[in-house]
């Protein structure tokens, strides 16, 4: 898996603190699920931001990656989320730019 995805992924499985997650593009952006359309959060510092808001709002919560397709500078990761005793299935695609994430978007089914 393309390094820049693998330490992001593996920041959000292991619920590790936003502030040691790997280096993203500093004009990177994140398309979160939330509904109906997602939140689109744009710079290195809104994406933590938007991470850290997640983790603190489910602090129970665990990602699972369930497949990696990597095309290169294209990603995409399907996933479960988990909580209590729900849980939510979704895809992200990353682009990386120069070793950094640049792009994350995210859809979940639901």
């Amino acid at each position: 898996m393309n390094p820049a995805v693998a330490g992001s992924m593996m920041a959000s499985t292991t619920r590790t603190s936003t502030r040691s997650w790997p280096r993203r593009h500093p004009d990177c952006v994140f398309e979160d699920t939330s509904p109906p359309g997602g939140v689109r959060h744009v710079g290195a510092d809104a994406v933590r931001v938007a991470w850290t808001a997640r983790f603190t709002a489910s602090p129970d919560g665990v990602f699972t990656t369930e497949e990696t397709i990597d095309a290169g500078e294209r990603v995409a990761v399907r996933w479960r989320y988990s909580w209590g005793d729900g849980h939510v299935r979704g895809v992200d695609v990353f682009e990386v730019r120069n070793g950094l994430v640049a792009e994350n978007l995210a859809w979940v089914k639901g």
